[in-house]
């Protein structure tokens, strides 16, 4: 054992020995410094990939919001339109375009060139089945267990 501890101790004097060299001192503080060099790039570009994301989101949000003003232009421009006071005022107030006649109908003869709505249908007790209450507690079973409430 006591061979083994000055082998260790041997050991250690030349490893500490290489620590005086300038040459290996030299080539640890070249490491050190490129390291260094190498972490702050890769933090760099991390932090240029974040920003370059950012910017993307933004000017996504802009030509989105650029979009929904021109459309607002657009509406203006039609609700402002000769057209559309035209349709307004025939639609609002009972007004007409010079040259034209109004036509009163009376509803009896309108409703003979009208199609009838069909009534509300009722369905058929027979096809299908009554409506059962099931417990809360055996609802969220199913819920929880995906089956299906047919």
């Amino acid at each position: 054992m006591k061979h083994k501890l000055e082998q260790y101790a041997h050991r250690s004097a030349a490893e500490i020995q290489r620590f005086s060299d300038p040459r290996f001192v030299g080539q640890v503080v070249f490491v050190v410094i490129v390291l260094l060099v190498s972490w702050s790039g890769i933090k760099s570009i991390q932090t240029n990939y974040t920003l370059q994301k950012q910017i993307g989101a933004l000017r996504q949000q802009n030509d989105l919001q650029e979009l929904k003003n021109e459309n607002l232009k657009l509406q203006n421009n039609y609700y402002n339109s000769a057209q559309y006071l035209e349709l307004a005022a025939r639609q609002n107030f009972p007004l007409a375009a010079p040259g034209e006649k109004e036509i009163t109908v009376p509803d009896s003869v309108a409703a003979t060139y009208v199609s009838s709505l069909p009534d509300d249908p009722k369905p058929d007790a027979s096809s299908s089945k009554p409506a059962v209450q099931e417990s809360n507690l055996q609802s969220w079973i199913n819920f929880f267990l995906h089956r299906s409430q047919n």
